[in-house]
C-alpha cells in the first residue's frame, strides 16, 4: 500500500482534487490517502470539503492577517516539514499554481518523495501575469516526477521546457470531473437557496467575480465602474457577485456597487452555489482561472478580465475573450451577450477542457507509476 499526500489550501484545489480522491479511496488496498488542508483559504477550503464528503488529516491554519508572501511561505513549508517528518510518506499530488503547490512541491523534494503535479503545464509566460501564480507552477515543474497536463497544448509547453515526454500525460481537467458529481438533490437546494435570498434566477443574469492580486488597485477601480455602467443600462438584467474576503476588492466593490437595486453582492459562495449560477447566467465575466474551464460546459459565453490567460485553449475556442480591466472593452464585449436573448449568444461547442474523466486516467497512470517501481525524477534544477 502506498501513502499519498494530498497537500492543498484553497477551493479550486480541492474542487479539482476531491475527484482524484475519492478515485484512489475506491482502492483501500493499493492507497493510504492522507489529506492536508494548509488553510490558505480557511472556511471556503473546509466548506468545499464537506461538499464532497472529505475530512482533512491535517489543517495546518498557516494564515494570518496582512501577511507577506514570503512569510505565509515559510508558515506553510514548515509546516508541511512536520507532517513529512511524522508520516511514512511516498507521493504528493499537488494541483494548480497557489502558494501551497509550491510549498507542498518544495517539501517532497526536501524529503526526495515524488511529485505529482495536477494541471501541469499551463502557461503565460509573464512572471507578474498571473502573479505570483506563473513562477509558482513553473518551479513546481521543475521537481514534478508526473505532469498531468489538462490538453496538448499544455504538454507542448512542457516539452519545449525540456521536460521528458515519459512525465506529462495528457489527462483533461479534472474540473470537469467536479461538475459531473453535483446530484439533483444538490442542485434543488442551490435553487432554493436563491429563492431564500431574493434572487431572481433568469434568463437574464449576469455572474461577476473579480479577486487576482493582479486586479488590485487601479484596475479594481475600472471593473467596478464598467460593471456600474452596464448594471444602469440593462437594469432588467440581475448582476450577482460573490465578493472576495481581500479588503482590496470587498471594500471598493461594496462601497460603489452597494446601492445598485439589481446588483446582489454574496458572500463567497460555496461550490454548488457557484456551479447553479454558472449554470443559469446569460454572460459570465471573471478572472478566475476555474469559471474559464467550467462555464463552457453550461454554454455560457465568458469574458476574463485579465490580460494574459494560461488558459488559451478557450480563447482559441470561442468560449471565452480576453477583456482586461479595460473599461471599454468589458462594456463593448458585454454589450454583444447582453443586448440579445439568451439563447442567441449559447455556445455552440464542447468544452475543450475535459469529458469528466480525468480522475480514471489519473489514477491508472499512479497505479502504473508504483507498479513499475519508478525512481526519483531525474530532473535537473
Amino acid at each position: 500500500m502506498k501513502t499519498i499526500a494530498f497537500i492543498f489550501g484553497t477551493r479550486p484545489e480541492i474542487i479539482k482534487l476531491a475527484p482524484v480522491i475519492l478515485q484512489l479511496k475506491k482502492y483501500p488496498e493499493e492507497y493510504k490517502v492522507l489529506i492536508i488542508n494548509t488553510e490558505q483559504q480557511k472556511e471556503l477550503s473546509n466548506q468545499t470539503l464537506n461538499y464532497f464528503g472529505l475530512k482533512a488529516d491535517y489543517n495546518l491554519d498557516c494564515m494570518r492577517a496582512n501577511q507577506s508572501l514570503s512569510s505565509v511561505q515559510a508558515r506553510i513549508l514548515t509546516s508541511l516539514d512536520g507532517v513529512f517528518s511524522a508520516e511514512q510518506i511516498d507521493a504528493t499530488v499537488v494541483q494548480g499554481d497557489t502558494m501551497t503547490v509550491l510549498c507542498g512541491a518544495l517539501t517532497s523534494f526536501y524529503h526526495k518523495l515524488p511529485v505529482f503535479h495536477v494541471e501541469a503545464g499551463l502557461r503565460s509566460y509573464d512572471i507578474y501575469e498571473p502573479f505570483p501564480e506563473e513562477v509558482m507552477r513553473q518551479m513546481t515543474t521543475r521537481v514534478a516526477e508526473l505532469n498531468f497536463a489538462p490538453t496538448q497544448k499544455n504538454k507542448d509547453a512542457l516539452l519545449k521546457e525540456g521536460i521528458s515526454p515519459e512525465k506529462i500525460h495528457v489527462v483533461g481537467n479534472t474540473v470537469i470531473d467536479a461538475l459531473f458529481c453535483l446530484s439533483d438533490n444538490i442542485i434543488e437546494q442551490s435553487r432554493i437557496f436563491y429563492e431564500n435570498l431574493g434572487i431572481n434566477i433568469n434568463d437574464k443574469l449576469v455572474l461577476i467575480t473579480a479577486h487576482r492580486r493582479e486586479n488590485h488597485g487601479e484596475r479594481i477601480d475600472k471593473i467596478i465602474n464598467a460593471i456600474s455602467y452596464l448594471a444602469k443600462k440593462y437594469d432588467d438584467h440581475t448582476f450577482v457577485i460573490p465578493v472576495h474576503p481581500n479588503p482590496n476588492v470587498h471594500d471598493k466593490i461594496h462601497a460603489q456597487l452597494g446601492n445598485f437595486k439589481n446588483i446582489s453582492l454574496l458572500k463567497p459562495l460555496d461550490y454548488p452555489n457557484l456551479v447553479y449560477l454558472m449554470k443559469h447566467a446569460k454572460l459570465i465575466l471573471t478572472d478566475s482561472g476555474g469559471i474559464q474551464e467550467e462555464a463552457p460546459s453550461f454554454a455560457c459565453p465568458t469574458l476574463v478580465m485579465r490580460y494574459e490567460t494560461e488558459r488559451q485553449e478557450g480563447i482559441e475556442a470561442g468560449v471565452s475573450k480576453l477583456v482586461g480591466a479595460d473599461y471599454e472593452k468589458i462594456i463593448f464585449e458585454s454589450e454583444k451577450i447582453l443586448s440579445y436573448d439568451k439563447n442567441e449568444t449559447r455556445l455552440k461547442t464542447v468544452n475543450p477542457y475535459g469529458d469528466g474523466k480525468s480522475s480514471i486516467r489519473i489514477e491508472n497512470i499512479i497505479r502504473e507509476y508504483f507498479k513499475q517501481g519508478s525512481s526519483l525524477p531525474q530532473n535537473k534544477l
